[in-house]
């Protein structure tokens, strides 16, 4: 098991972050191996929704299975993610800073089966550098528009 959290600053008010955050028409802007997702059950954005996403990961393409099992943006959103042995938890919290802005904090844990184990357990960096670089990458295009 590896757990870690990661945080960042957004110059941008909380209700701007939780409504680029939650749109599906953004996410390829802050998320550049997204390449679909498909309903699989449940209403979208609700807990209890299942969707598969999909990314490009080299010349394959990968589904993750996401189940969302808290929304209450925009204070916080939860989900589980599952795919080859890896099971994974995003717990993200959204607060107002002093000056107007959101302080994104990112709570993860995974969980992994077979050769997935032994990488978490060789380079659990690996993880935390990928978290960072999604919510620095989210910080850039919320940022910019």
């Amino acid at each position: 098991m590896l757990k870690y959290s990661c945080d960042i600053d957004l110059n941008l008010p909380r209700d701007r972050v939780s409504e680029l955050f939650q749109d599906p028409e953004r996410i390829r802007d802050w998320q550049p191996t997204y390449l679909r997702m498909e309903l699989v059950s449940g209403d979208p954005g609700k807990a209890g929704n299942v969707h598969d996403v999909f990314h490009k990961m080299g010349k394959r393409e990968m589904k993750v299975v996401e189940t969302i099992t808290q929304n209450d943006m925009p204070n916080r959103f939860v989900a589980t993610y599952e795919s080859g042995g890896v099971w994974n938890v995003l717990e993200n919290d959204f607060t107002d800073t002093p000056d107007g802005g959101t302080h994104w904090h990112i709570e993860t844990e995974f969980r992994c089966t077979g050769f997935m184990r032994i990488v978490t357990a060789l380079v659990p960096g690996m993880f935390k550098k990928q978290t960072r670089k999604m919510q620095s990458d989210f910080k850039a295009f919320a940022e910019a528009l």
